[in-house]
């Protein structure tokens, strides 16, 4: 057989397989491929947001210096430098440049246009200085320009899809794996090892987040950065508790109590878990706890997590089921593999299908929750605008129309997306399309 010929053949078997056969059938559906591109565009907003809408110049020459304002923000924020003297509190807008290069929108949310405050029309006179100061969507009663708002409102809504869905998606694949694949009979561990590790889930959340939940509160208000650190150093606690909890109970397997098998009914446990956090509106639950908390999006983003995990557990269970009896399972098992390697390595990949179309639909539904919320003015910080902040604000001002009408349709217009690609993928992954 030729080189031509083999890699003829290899371009065709790659065209049969099953993510090439679910590839092409998503592609026939063109609102779904539409709806996709769309939320290209929408990442693309949530990524650049501070380069399409800032205060800060993206360039400029000051005092004989070329400086990058916007981008030494970033550093700034994350805690690595300070900045210079000529820069500490001052109106970007308002100092001498030699030469400067504005985004596209020269305001951030959180800026206050005194001279444009009562809720100002996009079509109404406005007191700027030139036409690269309007306010292209008007401004709220506090003078917030609201298209900036809605660039940035892109990015926050986009993070808590995502984010909460990928906390969702963990809990729910790790604890829907668990329960499909082990059933109620197949997973035995010693006594000693259970024991141990139900001390250490206790402890290991009580040193990693209960002891350090004021150092964790406070590295929130001073950058991401020192937060991102803190929380690493918590999940570093945490590891360790596990790995010396598991460490002692090798060690007492010495002893015949602590070294016996027990069987643990995981499909059982799993499912009594889904089934109480079904049983409690989540939307109530999330409103519960953040009112009695500090105010955070980081916060809005794990709870919706934590609490809409179950769809995603309840597809990769069904899954496994089907999965642990195929022959590729029993191969694996055959050739000596670990549980734990033939788990992760073999059953998990071959059932995430239906699960991606569970995340589609998962960060719609979040994204809607976290509207919902901050049109009730619950668990966002007051000075952070989004979508459902904005909306909210409409009813201070019933004839500041503009209030409405854009965040709205972006709420409306961003879920619909998602929807249709998570129906997208539905049909792609039917197995009755595969022809």
């Amino acid at each position: 057989m030729s080189a031509t010929e083999k890699e003829i053949k290899t371009v065709s078997a790659a065209d049969q397989s099953f993510w090439a056969n679910v590839k092409r059938q998503f592609r026939k559906n063109k609102l779904a491929v539409y709806s996709l591109r769309f939320i290209y565009v929408l990442i693309f907003i949530a990524v650049f947001a501070d380069f399409i809408a800032n205060e800060k110049p993206i360039a400029c020459k000051y005092n004989n210096s070329v400086y990058f304002p916007l981008l030494k923000s970033y550093s700034v924020d994350l805690g690595f430098s300070n900045w210079q003297p000529e820069f500490q509190n001052v109106t970007w807008k308002d100092l001498e440049y030699e030469w400067v290069v504005f985004p596209l929108v020269p305001y951030l949310p959180k800026n206050m246009d005194a001279y444009n405050s009562q809720s100002v029309s996009p079509f109404a006179e406005q007191e700027i200085k030139s036409t690269r100061w309007k306010h292209w969507l008007g401004t709220d009663e506090l003078g917030h320009d609201i298209l900036a708002a809605m660039i940035h409102g892109t990015r926050i809504s986009l993070q808590v899809g995502l984010i909460s869905q990928g906390i969702a998606a963990f809990i729910g694949i790790l604890l829907g794996a668990l329960a499909g694949y082990y059933g109620d009979d197949r997973l035995k561990i010693s006594r000693g090892r259970l024991i141990l590790n139900i001390i250490a889930l206790f402890l290991a959340f009580f040193y990693g987040f209960g002891a350090r939940s004021y150092i964790l509160g406070d590295a929130i208000g001073i950058s991401f950065g020192k937060f991102f650190l803190e929380l690493l150093i918590s999940f570093a606690l945490m590891a360790v508790i596990f790995v010396l909890a598991n460490l002692l109970a090798v060690a007492l397997k010495a002893i015949p109590f602590f070294k016996q098998k027990v069987n643990i009914a995981v499909d059982i446990i799993v499912s009594r878990m889904v089934e109480i956090m079904v049983s409690i509106p989540t939307l109530f639950l999330i409103i519960a706890i953040v009112a009695i908390a500090k105010p955070s999006i980081i916060l809005v983003m794990a709870i919706i997590g934590m609490t809409t995990w179950t769809g995603i557990a309840r597809f990769i269970r069904a899954e496994l089921l089907k999965v642990r009896n195929l022959e590729f399972i029993e191969s694996a098992h055959a050739l000596g593999f670990s549980e734990m390697r033939t788990l992760f390595r073999h059953a998990i990949p071959n059932a995430l299908s239906p699960v991606l179309i569970a995340i589609a639909f998962g960060i719609a539904a979040a994204i809607l929750i976290e509207s919902t919320l901050s049109f009730l003015g619950i668990g966002v910080p007051a000075e952070t605008l989004t979508w459902g902040s904005v909306l909210s604000a409409a009813r201070q001002s019933p004839t500041a129309w503009w209030l409405a009408i854009f965040p709205g349709f972006a709420i409306f217009l961003t879920v619909t997306v998602y929807n249709l690609v998570g129906e997208g993928l539905t049909d792609a992954l039917d197995p009755r399309q595969k022809k």
